[in-house]
């Protein structure tokens, strides 16, 4: 038995692949597919069969959805207030020791969620290493919804950081060059010139960051707790909702694929103007 497939390049040039060797292609990518594909089908069919739009009204999915947006929105803002100064100066400043600080930083992108909750509780627990401290200031994050955004923060800003930071060395140095021979000072050149030519970067960072904050777990759980309108995020209201109420885990898990097929294609749209420009 011979197939024939017509493969279509970004050229719309057409390319012939004939032969029974291109099912030792076909048949293990279509099993990779189908891995992906199918999960996501049975659990939107399990969401609409328990009534996707009532259970998403049920006061607990409610105030889940509320509090993640609010916590990943903060955690999101105070990524980019601090990340952003952070990406310019390990992009344009060399200074010694950088490669370990982009180490740290790029570090709780890979260490396990868990891993992540449990530091936290050591560094700003109660008993933690500087939980003394915090206290004597009049300071409990423990188990409070400062904490989620403190967790969501934690594992989501280096996806930000690394995203600007790619962005800013990616700027032409004649343009730096430019700016200061007109006079300009290190916060004009910034704001005038750094700002705008990276915006489609930032911007993909902030949807990284955001996305990847909505969407944590292991290390809210640990630092935060699971205390329904404090700290119960989507992720845990599902978690919860798999002993107590799948109906509500499933309409909280399908919102959550939606959102991430949304902010994919948004990412998508900006990778491809910023190849296209």
């Amino acid at each position: 038995m011979t197939g024939n497939i017509t493969l279509t390049d970004h050229s719309s040039s057409h390319i012939s692949i004939r032969g029974k060797s291109v099912w030792l292609f076909v048949v293990p990518a279509s099993a990779l597919v189908c891995l992906f594909a199918l999960p996501l089908f049975a659990l939107l069919w399990r969401a609409v069969e328990a009534g996707l739009m009532g259970q998403m009204l049920e006061p607990t999915a409610l105030s889940a959805l509320r509090l993640s947006l609010l916590t990943s929105t903060l955690a999101t803002l105070a990524a980019a207030l601090t990340g952003t100064p952070l990406a310019f100066a390990l992009a344009r400043w060399p200074f010694r020791g950088r490669a370990w600080l982009e180490l740290l930083i790029d570090l709780p992108v890979v260490l396990p969620p868990a891993v992540a909750g449990l530091a936290l509780l050591m560094a700003f627990g109660r008993r933690g290493v500087f939980g003394g401290a915090l206290s004597a200031a009049g300071i409990s994050l423990p188990f409070t919804t400062a904490a989620v955004v403190v967790a969501q923060a934690f594992v989501a800003a280096p996806l930000y950081v690394r995203a600007a930071r790619i962005g800013f060395a990616s700027v032409d140095p004649q343009l730096e060059e430019a700016a200061y021979a007109e006079g300009a000072n290190q916060w004009q050149l910034f704001r005038y010139v750094m700002l705008p030519v990276t915006g489609r970067a930032i911007l993909g960072g902030l949807v990284l960051c955001w996305t990847r904050a909505l969407g944590e777990f292991g290390a809210t759980i640990l630092f935060a707790g699971n205390l329904e309108g404090r700290t119960q995020t989507m992720p845990l209201a599902i978690y919860l909702g798999l002993e107590r109420d799948l109906g509500v885990a499933l309409a909280l898990s399908a919102l959550l694929l939606a959102i991430s097929i949304i902010l994919l294609t948004i990412l998508r749209r900006l990778e491809n103007s910023a190849v296209l420009s």
